[in-house]
């Protein structure tokens, strides 16, 4: 009898002495929270260079959601919108994984949470956000430039073959037709809708103004937000976590994975090789547009 309680004793020992050895995050009662941060413009800024897709973030928000002793996931936001569409699929995405795992879901907005960055915020149970995070502009907008004039002043012919009526609705070097807008517009209300209904499905009760008001397009700045409903509270991730499950918290930032093949598949890193350098080079113009895009997208909210 004696025996067995020295070998327990030495067991305890050993299993003690190992769990020393292991990250925190590992160790039996340590909180987790998991931290997937979500940031940029949402979709396709051109064609060649994606923003923050489903297909890029997909894998990231599993990993978080399976991380073992979580106690809830962390999302930080810092988005200025695009695509609707990728918006409420990585949306759909957090909620499913949250429904699966029965976590909660936090989301701390950085500096912007507007449009489809909002849509994503929308996916945490609570939404904390700094006093002078922007979040709002619930709303769609698409926009276009008109040539025809120019093209006519330098003396160049526009020649168009298409089947289907509609084909080429609001082809910028044709002169604007206000059944073309007609048709944008109502398209445009239609997504609008769905964004609506999302909103007030997430925050429910919780908001507080009026629909010509909260969902005119407008934005506002955390503590106005928080007035209206869109946020809960003013705080920042670590002090609101350690608040909430401990100062010894564990807070892993979960990063998309990079194998040995992201470098062929992936955008190249600077000064890869003289072949790189040659891709750079040629990507120049796509790079510029994409760039220009982007600053765009952000300086209508001031950044």
């Amino acid at each position: 009898m004696l025996e067995q309680k020295v070998d327990s004793g030495r067991l305890s020992d050993l299993r003690d002495g190992l769990m020393a050895w292991l990250p925190a995050r590992l160790r039996r009662g340590v909180a987790v929270v998991p931290v997937v941060r979500l940031s940029g413009v949402i979709g396709a800024v051109t064609p060649l260079r994606p923003g923050m897709t489903l297909a890029g973030v997909a894998r990231t928000l599993e990993r978080a959601f399976s991380t073992r002793n979580a106690k809830a996931v962390a999302l930080l936001i810092n988005s200025p919108g695009g695509s609707p569409v990728q918006s409420r699929q990585i949306y759909l995405r957090i909620r499913q994984l949250a429904a699966e795992k029965q976590l909660p879901v936090l989301a701390f907005v950085e500096d912007v949470a507007a449009s489809g960055g909002y849509m994503i915020a929308c996916a945490g149970d609570e939404i904390f956000c700094d006093p002078s995070s922007i979040l709002g502009s619930i709303g769609v907008v698409g926009g276009s430039f008109g040539f025809q004039e120019l093209i006519k002043k330098i003396g160049i012919e526009r020649r168009l073959y298409t089947a289907g009526e509609h084909k080429a609705m609001l082809d910028p070097f044709l002169p604007e037709d206000r059944h073309d807008v007609a048709r944008l517009k109502a398209i445009q209300r239609e997504i609008h809708a769905i964004f609506i209904a999302l909103v007030k499905e997430s925050r429910g009760s919780r908001l507080k103004g009026g629909d010509g008001v909260l969902f005119s397009g407008e934005y506002w700045a955390g503590d106005t937000s928080i007035s209206l409903g869109l946020a809960d509270a003013i705080g920042d991730l670590r002090s609101t976590l350690r608040a909430r499950y401990g100062e010894k918290v564990e807070m892993p930032l979960i990063a998309p994975a990079r194998g040995m093949l992201s470098g062929l598949f992936g955008r190249r890193s600077a000064g890869a090789d003289a072949a790189g350098s040659l891709d750079g080079i040629a990507g120049l113009p796509e790079g510029l547009i994409s760039a220009l895009e982007s600053r765009a997208i952000w300086a209508k909210f001031g950044f």
